[in-house]
């Protein structure tokens, strides 16, 4: 029986992240202490691979317009594999950081050429098609920690941890395989190069303003996402509740997130992405400071539950957006501009929010969390045209 490509990507998205997450959280940082590794070192390392996304989405995007999708997708998938056999060969922090950078080129590469492929897939339905593509991305992101976890609690062996973590590594390159090859066609004589077609492309989506203010849109989400999840765990430590409580109130917002990027994406399809995506900016900005206002668990509850249901709407109608904004032949720049502001707002967030938490509180912190992400839905609302539904 055939698989459709659809599904196999969404299988190769489920696995591979289920591979990268198992060899980072909670594996990465216990193993960096264990090489004896500063806390400002471990927290380089933890973040080194997030700086090698910022750096290379967006060229492996564009790139995978010039080349085509399932060339890139391959090269991701040996990122995926090869490193974590390489964990089990560092003696020292320098090491681990360097091989962190490369094992960045993972996620850089496959997560905007993945998309665009999703997007190529389908010009209607992207909303709920790419909310499906990410929730099966997240799904393997959640499983990985809780199964490099256990195998580190069971075996007592970050080696064999990250031997496990290389061996799923390995399934992606299989799964892409399958996957039909749409490689564009060779220049024809007198047309412009593959090399001018990519610098082309990557100046198209950098000088497209609708589709900056888009990404800058989604990097907001993050940015308080990142301040969400690198401090409410130290506010409700604070606070009195214990690690099960905190990673309850966490992990209600996680499965939220989850179950609701297809059925909104579904959504943003019927009323329309840029009114959808609003929506959920709005959200988050009044969720987000309330949630270090109260001490009650199930209120916490209910509002980590809101700021994902927020996300959830906002990413997947975000990513249709970009993909019906990009011009023919630019789907991958898109897609790849959208994940690199998006890192750059998922890794400011916890470093602001904690400048500001040593020089005042929590509250004062995610307040201005809030306030930066009304004052972008603002601007999105002003400045972003609506374009012709698909």
């Amino acid at each position: 029986m055939r698989i459709s490509p659809f599904l196999l990507l969404l299988t190769a998205g489920l696995v591979a992240r289920l591979s990268y997450q198992m060899a980072r959280s909670p594996v990465l940082p216990r193993f960096a202490r264990e090489l004896n590794a500063s806390p400002e070192a471990i927290g380089l390392i933890v973040a080194a691979s997030t700086i090698t996304g910022i750096c290379f989405k967006l060229p492996a995007g564009a790139l995978s317009d010039v080349l085509g999708r399932k060339r890139l997708m391959l090269l991701a998938t040996l990122f995926f594999a090869v490193p974590p056999f390489l964990y089990m060969l560092i003696t020292d922090p320098s090491q681990l950081l360097l091989l962190r950078f490369v094992h960045g080129f993972a996620t850089a590469v496959f997560s905007p050429v993945a998309a665009a492929a999703v997007a190529d897939l389908h010009s209607t339905r992207r909303g709920e098609r790419l909310g499906w593509f990410q929730t099966m991305s997240d799904l393997g992101a959640a499983i990985g920690p809780l199964v490099g976890g256990f195998v580190l609690f069971t075996l007592g062996t970050f080696s064999i941890t990250y031997f496990l973590a290389g061996l799923i590594g390995l399934l992606p390159i299989f799964v892409v395989f399958q996957i039909p090859d749409k490689a564009p066609m060779p220049p024809q004589p007198g047309a412009p190069s593959r090399v001018s077609k990519f610098v082309a492309g990557m100046g198209q989506v950098l000088s497209h303003g609708a589709l900056l203010m888009t990404s800058t849109t989604e990097s907001a989400v993050y940015f308080g996402f990142g301040i969400l999840s690198g401090f409410l765990p130290l506010y409700l430590q604070d606070i009195g509740y214990n690690d099960a409580q905190i990673g309850l109130v966490l992990g209600v917002q996680l499965v939220t997130t989850l179950i609701a990027k297809p059925f909104a994406g579904r959504v943003s399809d019927r009323v329309g992405h840029k009114p959808t995506i609003l929506c959920g900016v709005l959200l988050c900005a009044v969720v987000l400071p309330l949630l270090v206002q109260t001490h009650l668990f199930i209120l916490l509850c209910v509002l980590s539950g809101l700021y994902g249901f927020g996300m959830a709407v906002v990413t997947p109608s975000t990513a249709a957006l970009a993909a019906d904004m990009a011009k023919e032949g630019n789907m991958g720049a898109a897609l790849g501009v959208l994940g690199t502001i998006r890192d750059i707002g998922e890794a400011g967030g916890p470093i602001v929010a904690g400048f500001i938490i040593a020089q005042s509180s929590y509250e004062v912190s995610f307040l201005i969390g809030g306030g930066v992400l009304a004052a972008i839905a603002v601007l999105f609302a002003i400045a972003a045209p609506i374009p012709r539904h698909r």
